[in-house]
């Protein structure tokens, strides 16, 4: 019976690292999808997203029998308000993500997304009372460094890594408090923005300044696949964090930052100085010690628990 059930974990653990990494590969490599839609403003790729999104998500949410948690998260006054403000924060994200990306400041986006979980890391100690250990003290100090290294050296405030990791950072803490599904949450943060975003969409398109429709069959069929950029990661990563622990999922989650800084530095030649590079070593350092503390501290606990 042992003998059984140990192949079975450790197929269900390969399959949850497989997942979390297609997820992290996606968000990584995503700014090459962006890019080929260059010639579509931001905030209309902005809106096809949250459109498309919300038609790809919701027969899932159908098929996958979550129907009344979607219904209940609606009903609950307390649930919608907060995913209302979820939306907003994430919205911001993806508007000014994109933006970065076909304004040449890639780099930018995987300096943010480097420093995310150390700015989790300190919200958890500001809003959830959440003590530091030495080590993750340190690795915001090194951060912090680097980040104030770069814009007095360079005289430009990394003013685009600083939003994203503080929004998303902010809708991951926010999210904690509505008791709902990851899936049925986004579905519903989509459908929150759905009817006003189809509405200006409709709009632009009677005036004929809108992208879909009206330039080629390539642009309105990559216009609809912003929702599987959007949704098939988030499912991946949602089946992936089901069968790991917290602290390979942690070091996993490095890969798209990584990915979008290959792209920007050795694919797109956005301009990498010395400046920028021993920024990106603090962080980078500071990275290191909180993800060795982070699986010691989880080594830890499963001891404690057996």
């Amino acid at each position: 019976m042992i003998g059984k059930k140990k192949p079975q974990k450790q197929k269900e653990t390969l399959t949850g690292v497989l997942n979390a990494i297609g997820a992290f590969l996606i968000w990584g490599l995503s700014p090459i999808y962006f890019k080929i839609l260059a010639h579509v403003s931001t905030f209309e790729i902005l809106l096809h997203r949250m459109v498309w999104s919300f038609f790809f998500l919701f027969p899932i949410v159908i098929l996958t029998g979550r129907w009344k948690e979607f219904s209940a998260a609606i009903a609950n006054r307390r649930t919608l308000l907060i995913l209302i403000g979820t939306t907003l924060l994430v919205s911001g994200n993806w508007f000014v993500f994109i933006w970065a990306i076909n304004s040449g400041k890639i780099l930018q986006t995987s300096l943010g997304y480097f420093i995310n979980p150390l700015i989790n890391v300190l919200l958890g100690m500001l809003f959830l009372k959440e003590r530091l250990r030495p080590a993750q003290t340190a690795s915001v100090i090194l951060a912090a460094a680097g980040v104030f290294y770069m814009t007095i050296e360079s005289g430009t405030f990394p003013w685009i890594a600083l939003f994203l990791a503080i929004s998303f950072s902010f809708y991951g803490l926010v999210r904690k408090i509505a008791a709902v599904n990851a899936l049925v949450g986004v579905t519903v943060e989509t459908m929150l923005l759905f009817f006003p975003a189809s509405t200006y969409l409709y709009y632009l398109n009677t005036l004929g300044t809108g992208a879909f429709q009206s330039i080629n069959a390539s642009t309105d069929i990559l216009l609809m696949g912003t929702a599987l950029v959007t949704a098939l990661p988030l499912l991946l990563f949602t089946a992936g964090a089901r069968c790991i622990n917290f602290a390979t999922l942690g070091m996993l989650q490095y890969i798209a930052p990584s990915g979008t800084f290959i792209l920007a530095v050795y694919v797109y030649n956005e301009p990498f100085q010395t400046v920028q590079l021993i920024a990106f070593i603090l962080i980078w350092i500071s990275l290191i010690i909180y993800s060795a503390d982070s699986v010691i501290a989880s080594g830890s606990g499963s001891r404690k628990n057996k």
